[in-house]
């Protein structure tokens, strides 16, 4: 339909499956619609968590792995600041932080694509340390400069019934003040969502772990949720891109 004809948004799904991975010989030189392009620049998902034990940090790179498998994407990993002191932090027993993965600032946070935002619980809602950051994007919220980036949760509980639900929907209140779009995953991660046989975290809201008290780690099953979730909000990242570069006599009616 032509202009002024009433276009809705198209209904199609976009189901992950392999047709949309990227092929391993393929990862450089591609647009937003798969065309080769020289010095084309990929959309970028930023990946920023809050980890204090490694199990949020085990996820954030699984999720990663899963969104660089996406034609056109890249995930880029991102730490929030610490608030806690050394000597807290030493009595605590937390484990030193991986070196490579560098702490994000709140200006940079306009350079993303799309978010993926990870954190344990604490009492339901999420870590002080990824609150605080929240807190210090007061300049981007005034000029609402986060406005209509795509952002998802993953997070860590120590029980079962901890908040692999609850910290994810509490933090729904950062995106709608930024005026972002909340994309949970669903069941789109299919039978894996419904088994029953073994202890597993995430939920519809997103990826999750069991930290228990602190010795387990993400099992197998939990890491490919957060695999699959990198994968989906790459799909997704990259379907609204190529909805905003359409002329408008070619948007699906």
């Amino acid at each position: 339909m032509g202009k002024g004809g009433g276009c809705m948004p198209s209904k199609k799904k976009f189901p992950i499956n392999e047709s949309a991975e990227r092929p391993a010989s393929q990862t450089e030189g591609t647009d937003v619609t798969g065309s080769e392009t020289e010095g084309s620049k990929k959309l970028r998902i930023f990946i920023v968590f809050y980890s204090m034990y490694g199990h949020i940090e085990s996820l954030a790179k699984r999720m990663k792995k899963g969104v660089d498998g996406i034609e056109g994407v890249e995930g880029v990993l991102y730490r929030v600041p610490e608030t806690l002191t050394t000597d807290v932090l030493e009595k605590m027993k937390v484990p030193q932080k991986d070196d490579e993965i560098p702490v994000i600032s709140v200006d940079e946070l306009v350079e993303a694509d799309g978010f993926l935002f990870g954190f344990p619980t604490r009492y339901g809602c999420m870590a002080a340390q990824m609150k605080a950051f929240f807190d210090s994007t007061g300049k981007l919220w005034r000029a609402q400069k986060l406005a209509g980036v795509p952002a998802g949760f993953f997070v860590s509980t120590g029980t079962q019934g901890g908040g692999q639900e609850t910290t994810a929907w509490t933090a729904i209140t950062q995106l709608a003040h930024h005026g972002m779009v909340y994309v949970p995953i669903g069941y789109t991660f299919g039978a894996g969502m419904f088994r029953m046989d073994s202890i597993r975290g995430g939920s519809p809201y997103g990826a999750g772990t069991f930290s228990g008290d602190g010795s387990r780690e993400p099992s197998e099953q939990e890491l490919a949720l957060a695999e699959h979730q990198g994968k989906y909000m790459a799909m997704t990242v990259r379907r609204m891109a190529q909805h905003h570069s359409l002329p408008p006599d070619n948007h699906s009616c």
